[in-house]
């Protein structure tokens, strides 16, 4: 794990700290939002649905403040190296952030539409699984970004593939129900958007783990190979195997 470094002024450590804080606070509120958006819709609560949507505005004032006290440090500490590397994956990070608040508005949405039917009860078991792993890597992608782990961050990373395999499973489950009575189409559908904007949700929180690696490393890993990422930039990983491999 890395740790940020001191420098002589305090205030300026304080500036840093401060921003870092609020990025972490940022992040509790958003992964709060998330986990009560899956919620309404898993368990068809509307006033948690109106909750969700009435948080939006404080993540959103959260976003701006944050990005205008990153531009006030650029422009009086003229920041180099890892501060340099921080300020600019906070910059992104909030702005994943805020995206994945918008995504939980969305579910939180189609939740307050989606009566309780056989048609969302048929979907429930496969929602609630793919809302588990999109929140844990929300859950995991922060961890990581609090504690500056890149290790636990390209652990994440390597979780996409079987958030796709969970979405496509759930998009096939859909049509087969749409096939079979029409008058499914339009639940069925909201079903699809929110399977979408879950996936978006793991998706965002992905890009936070690649920030993370590249505030510790200083390389950006985006569009790159996860397998090229790990075998050059983690190569302690394969003498850590090595080492548990039973002789």
């Amino acid at each position: 794990m890395m740790e940020l470094g001191q420098h002589t002024s305090q205030r300026y450590n304080h500036e840093l700290e401060d921003i870092r804080s609020k990025v972490l606070k940022m992040g509790g509120l958003v992964e709060e939002q998330s986990v009560n958006a899956l919620k309404s819709l898993l368990e068809y609560d509307k006033p948690l649905a109106k909750k969700v949507a009435n948080s939006d505005d404080e993540i959103n004032a959260m976003e701006v403040d944050i990005d205008e006290e990153c531009i006030r440090v650029i422009a009086r500490r003229q920041p180099a190296a890892t501060d340099l590397r921080l300020i600019i994956a906070v910059v992104k990070v909030i702005t994943d952030l805020e995206r994945i608040g918008d995504e939980a508005v969305k579910i939180a949405s189609y939740s307050k539409k989606l009566a309780k039917k056989p048609a969302v009860n048929g979907m429930h078991s496969e929602l609630s699984h793919l809302s588990k792993l999109a929140l844990g890597i929300l859950h995991d992608a922060l961890d990581a970004f609090a504690r500056l782990d890149a290790d636990q961050a390209i652990r994440v990373l390597e979780q996409e593939n079987q958030v796709n395999r969970e979405l496509e499973n759930l998009s096939r489950l859909l049509i087969t129900y749409m096939m079979e009575d029409t008058r499914n189409i339009k639940s069925a559908l909201r079903i699809n958007w929110c399977a979408r904007s879950i996936e978006r949700i793991g998706a965002h929180s992905q890009n936070i783990c690649e920030y993370v690696i590249y505030l510790v490393k200083g390389k950006d890993i985006r569009h790159r190979n996860l397998e090229h990422i790990r075998s050059k930039y983690f190569p302690h990983d394969e003498d850590d195997l090595l080492m548990d491999t039973p002789e």
